[in-house]
């Protein structure tokens, strides 16, 4: 599942396919992770060429990253997205729930994907499996983390403090919040998982989006996969 240089042009072909469903006049918003980032300068690129659009960002680096490319940027308070492209850490092929927040940014990139009309997911072949598994990210408010470590536990799951470096400590989220990473193992019942980390109390979100994606772009060694949930097939 690691990210390799050799996975970065499927990533770029991946993102600026997802591109190709943007219409001038869409508000779009704007992913975080390397792969989403192919995708917005591919839409600064678009926009240069008269492409209308504006862009909501999923955090501070999507957001200087579109204002680079030169996308108008907007908040949820002003407009409502029309699409999202956005990336993911693990795609289950049929259902296409995914697991997000390797970059920290799941809980605004899931209030964003809420708020919008269509989410398509951009990733290389990587990120595919036939069943979630792994680990999966859970943003939660900093004094009620030992608790939330201690419900995980109770669940049979291990959670671990996500760290930026041992001398600066915990990754801080742009909410101000820590991240446990929790090692799930096997993902039998995503939606009962789901129901089990919200319910939670000082859980504030975690990376389970289950029933968001309605298409990923998929890339590989020489082209790029489309795929829709098996439900729409």
């Amino acid at each position: 599942m690691n990210d390799t240089p050799d996975h970065e042009p499927a990533k770029r072909r991946a993102g600026e396919a997802a591109v190709e469903a943007v219409e001038s006049g869409m508000v779009v918003g704007l992913g975080t992770g390397s792969t989403a980032a192919y995708a917005i300068r591919a839409l600064g690129a678009a926009a240069t060429d008269g492409l209308e659009i504006r862009g909501v960002p999923t955090s501070y680096h999507a957001r200087n990253l579109a204002r680079e490319a030169g996308i108008p940027l907007v908040s949820l308070e002003e407009a409502t997205p029309d699409i999202v492209i956005d990336g993911a850490d693990q795609i289950a092929v049929d259902s296409l729930s995914v697991i997000k927040g390797g970059g920290g940014a799941h809980t605004r990139e899931k209030i964003v994907a809420t708020a919008a009309g269509r989410l398509c997911i951009v990733a290389d072949e990587s990120k595919l499996s036939e069943q979630l598994s792994g680990v999966v990210p859970v943003e939660t408010l900093p004094n009620a983390r030992p608790l939330v470590a201690d419900r995980l536990r109770e669940q049979g799951i291990s959670p671990t403090v996500r760290m930026a470096t041992a001398a600066d400590g915990p990754v801080i989220t742009e909410q101000g919040n820590v991240i446990l990473d929790c090692a799930c193992g096997t993902i039998e019942d995503p939606p009962a998982l789901a129901s089990e980390l919200s319910a939670i109390p000082g859980v504030v979100e975690h990376g389970l989006f289950l029933g968001f994606v309605d298409v990923a772009y998929v890339g590989g060694p020489d082209t790029v996969r489309r795929l829709v949930p098996r439900a729409e097939r």
